[in-house]
């Protein structure tokens, strides 16, 4: 089988468990290395990064800490990392929900826009999902 190109699109907050349950689930059928995989973080769905607390490790507890929840996420997401997936930002998203880019997690690459990318995925043969 040729190496599979997969761009997983995530813009809404919502959707970010049924994206990464998607993507193990598609890296468990494939296999880790037989697939070239990004995933795209535009819009609303980028706040997820902005919480300083989780994503320096904090427990997700107490007024200044948001959720247990979404530091699970991260979590999720710094291990598909470690596997070989790639995960970016949107530069123009996360002005717009002013988070500081010093702020996010090292395994997360920022883009100029987020659309850009993937047109650019796109055209160099990268399938479009959209959980």
């Amino acid at each position: 089988m040729n190496r599979l190109k997969v761009l997983f699109h995530v813009n809404e907050s919502g959707r970010w468990q049924i994206v990464l349950v998607n993507i193990a689930n598609f890296l468990n059928d494939v296999g880790q290395g037989n697939a070239d995989i990004e995933v795209v973080v535009n819009g609303e769905a980028v706040s997820i990064f902005g919480n300083r607390c989780l994503l320096a490790g904090g427990d997700g507890r107490g007024a200044s800490c948001g959720t247990k929840a979404n530091g699970s996420l991260v979590e999720q997401m710094k291990k598909l990392s470690e596997m070989g997936v790639n995960f970016v930002a949107c530069r123009n998203a996360l002005k717009g929900q002013s988070i500081d880019e010093d702020s996010l997690p090292n395994f997360l690459t920022v883009v100029p826009a987020g659309i850009t990318e993937i047109a650019t995925k796109q055209a160099e043969g990268y399938a479009y999902i959209k959980p």
